[in-house]
């Protein structure tokens, strides 16, 4: 069970340096002979031929234990025909006038009906009609609040949403339909929801984990959540010890998402919460080139190989797509110096859940 929230502001061993060897067990092949009756025939024994019978045992299957907080999930219990109609309690812009592009905060009431995790998402339908005079089709969103929500009372939703306008090659200006209908959206005015659905971006289980979290822009969605778990709430079952790392990438200073949130985490919890903002076209790195996520990430390469090695350290990714290969050539040669194959050992990660993307 959990408390109020305290803000109100809106092991498999330690991988060694090579890659371990991991032949899937198989069960050898267990040979059956067959017993038959041996009968007398002319004065002589006679035995009757014996068949070896070649049985192929498939080895019992053992359930996977999931590293994830998954317990008590549920996944779509409102579906398009059949959505939840909430409310807009509030909507308000959180980038500055001078951002390229315009992103909301808004929180919709549940009542309770649309229980989720940190990690998961919802659906929203816009209001209207497509060309073909169809109701729209849903869009998904990162849920950008705890499972308590933002108001501490279990009863309401969070999204972090970025308003979709742009020019075609006809020179025309294209509004994003579900972007710009959230955007607009007015206090009472109601929403239809969807979901929740999810289990990529799951929290894991151990609260003494080293969480590394890389956003770009709107991607920040599933780390709020996360972090109102980790630092701005108290619950009787979960108390977070371990380290929660934030990488945030914006284009500018004025795209900063949720900056005075994350800076008083830092504040009250400085030996858990490390933030680093990478503001593409502000800073640069010493070599003069433009600070993207990846280039911030490379400040602390050795630092962050080395915490992949460990079994209780999990990655989570969401956000621009392209992120997730600056991400790969980093890894690439810090592992290569080990000998490792960075490919094959990030596939390992993601066996065990320890390497997570959520990226469009």
């Amino acid at each position: 069970m959990a408390a109020a929230v305290t803000a109100a502001a809106v092991s498999f061993p330690s991988k060694s340096s090579s890659l371990p060897s991991r032949t899937p067990l198989i069960s050898p092949d267990r040979i059956f002979l067959k017993k038959v009756p041996v009968f007398y025939h002319g004065g002589r024994v006679a035995v009757s031929p014996i068949r070896a019978q070649v049985t192929t045992e498939a080895p019992a299957k053992v359930e996977k234990e999931s590293k994830k907080q998954e317990e008590g999930i549920v996944v779509n219990k409102f579906k398009p025909k059949t959505p939840y109609i909430g409310r807009c309690l509030l909507n308000t812009k959180i980038t500055g006038d001078d951002a390229p592009g315009e992103t909301w905060h808004m929180v919709f009431s549940t009542e309770g009906e649309v229980p989720y995790k940190e990690g998961q998402s919802i659906g929203v339908i816009a209001d209207g009609e497509d060309k073909n005079g169809k109701p729209h089709k849903l869009r998904l969103y990162s849920i950008a609040s705890s499972a308590l929500g933002d108001f501490g009372d279990s009863k309401t939703v969070s999204l972090c949403v970025k308003r979709l306008v742009y020019t075609n090659e006809q020179g025309e200006i294209v509004k994003g339909v579900c972007s710009n209908f959230l955007c607009d959206l007015k206090p009472g005015a109601e929403v239809k929801i969807t979901g929740p659905v999810g289990k990529e971006m799951l929290m894991p289980k151990d609260p003494n984990a080293t969480v590394i979290m890389l956003a770009t822009g709107t991607g920040i969605a599933p780390f709020r959540s996360f972090l109102w778990k980790m630092f701005f709430e108290k619950h009787e079952d979960y108390k977070f010890n371990g380290l929660a790392w934030l990488f945030l990438g914006v284009p500018t200073s004025s795209s900063l998402l949720y900056k005075e949130e994350f800076e008083k985490m830092k504040e009250k919890y400085p030996e858990n919460f490390r933030l680093d903002f990478a503001v593409s076209r502000e800073q640069t790195n010493e070599k003069g080139e433009k600070m993207y996520i990846q280039t911030r990430m490379a400040e602390y390469a050795e630092e962050l190989w080395e915490l992949l090695k460990k079994d209780n350290t999990f990655v989570y990714m969401c956000g621009l797509k392209g992120m997730e290969k600056g991400i790969d050539d980093i890894m690439d040669s810090l592992a290569a110096r080990d000998g490792i194959d960075w490919q094959e050992y990030k596939r390992q990660l993601k066996r065990s859940e320890q390497w997570n993307v959520e990226v469009y």
